[in-house]
């Protein structure tokens, strides 16, 4: 990430967990994270689950199955 971009993540992610829309977390798993420029000129940030989606999905279905 260029300079201006790793400002604007620090400013972001310090307004989430003020306003308690995320937590700090110490899990092994991570995300990419990415900014897209909007017609106005700010940034926003796009978080990409799918890979974390994918073993989530696997382990209920596997949950599921044992309930069963």
């Amino acid at each position: 990430m260029s300079t201006p971009e790793l400002v604007e993540l620090k400013l972001q992610l310090k307004e989430m967990l003020d306003k308690e829309y995320i937590r700090p977390s110490v899990s092994p798993w991570e995300v990419l994270a990415l900014f897209v420029k909007k017609n106005d000129g700010t940034l926003r940030l796009c978080i990409d689950y799918r890979q974390l989606n994918k073993v989530i999905s696997i382990i209920n279905i596997h949950c599921h199955k044992l309930m069963v």
